[in-house]
């Protein structure tokens, strides 16, 4: 077990215990804060306290954070879309809506569970038994296409190219407004929002460079079908990038402006269509594409009709 005891300075004063909690522990949620608070492991003074205790100057806060239970992902017989399949890999088209590996609220239904299943076991274990195969990760509402490593050495390979930006990344998506100039680059680093570790954004401190390119492929009004091709593979990258100048992925539930959407959409429109990468043992480039999924195809029929 963890112990750590923090003294509140005057900045902090008047701040809910489980917002300071998330801030002066880089690796904790704010959830995660509010589950040690409820479980007696943050004391206040020496008391326990609850999760919207407002911080005074000079409160001493005694956090005991418990050694982590390892979880090991179970396989589970949930059907795959695969697009292609060999001894060292295999491309999967993700559906929107389902998790890629199990992680706390999620730890059964993911992509990972289902691989375990039709892999019987056959894959990379470098990520640990939470994240067996994974070598790049899609957010639970993007749809399309994932590679998944069957072994060790497949997995250092394709993780290497992904690291050298030789990884071929391509999604569409439904953004907010219409560009002036059909083309175009994000170049802004990435990293986590400062008082809310859940969000990511354009930040110049404590980020990593992310380039994303961009191109309209088709107007409505007030809305665009665009392309994007990752030159970096950043948590949220297009999610963010986009939002950052002005034109947020639809239905985003964390970066949108979703009361300027013409239509209701719960989850982004974004998918992953296509992926280019060199085989790990024949040293040859795949390509594979993905068709866009009928949610996708049923938005850009709705904004259509819009005149």
């Amino acid at each position: 077990m963890n112990s750590f005891e923090f003294v509140a300075e005057s900045d902090s004063a008047l701040m809910r215990l489980d917002k300071y909690l998330s801030l002066k522990l880089e690796d904790l949620s704010r959830s995660a804060a509010v589950n040690l608070i409820d479980n007696g492991n943050v004391l206040i003074n020496g008391a326990r306290s609850v999760k919207n205790y407002k911080l005074k100057t000079g409160d001493c806060v005694s956090v005991q954070i418990p050694k982590p239970v390892e979880y090991r992902a179970e396989a589970e017989n949930i059907p795959l879309d695969i697009v292609y399949e060999d001894a060292d890999l295999l491309v999967v088209n993700k559906p929107k809506g389902m998790v890629v590996h199990p992680a706390p609220g999620n730890y059964s239904g993911t992509l990972v569970n289902a691989l375990l299943y039709h892999c019987k076991g056959s894959l990379s274990g470098i990520n640990g038994v939470i994240r067996p195969g994974i070598v790049h990760r899609i957010d639970k509402n993007t749809s399309g296409l994932l590679i998944v490593a069957k072994n060790d050495n497949s997995h250092r390979i394709l993780a290497e190219q992904i690291k050298e930006h030789s990884f071929t990344r391509e999604y569409e998506a439904v953004v907010l407004g219409n560009f002036k100039e059909k083309k175009g680059t994000v170049d802004g680093p990435i990293g986590r929002c400062p008082g809310d570790r859940k969000k990511m954004c354009v930040i110049s401190k404590n980020s990593k460079n992310a380039v994303t390119h961009y191109e309209t492929l088709c107007d409505y009004n007030g809305h665009a079908h665009i392309k994007c091709i990752l030159e970096t593979g950043r948590t949220h990258q297009i999610r963010v990038h986009m939002s950052y100048i002005g034109h947020p992925v639809c239905g985003d539930d964390v970066y949108s402006y979703k009361t300027k959407e013409k239509f209701p959409f719960e989850g982004q429109c974004l998918h992953a269509n296509k992926i280019g990468f060199i085989h790990p043992s024949t040293g040859k480039y795949l390509e594979f594409d993905s068709d866009l999924p009928d949610y996708f195809r049923e938005y850009l029929d709705k904004l259509s009709k819009i005149t």
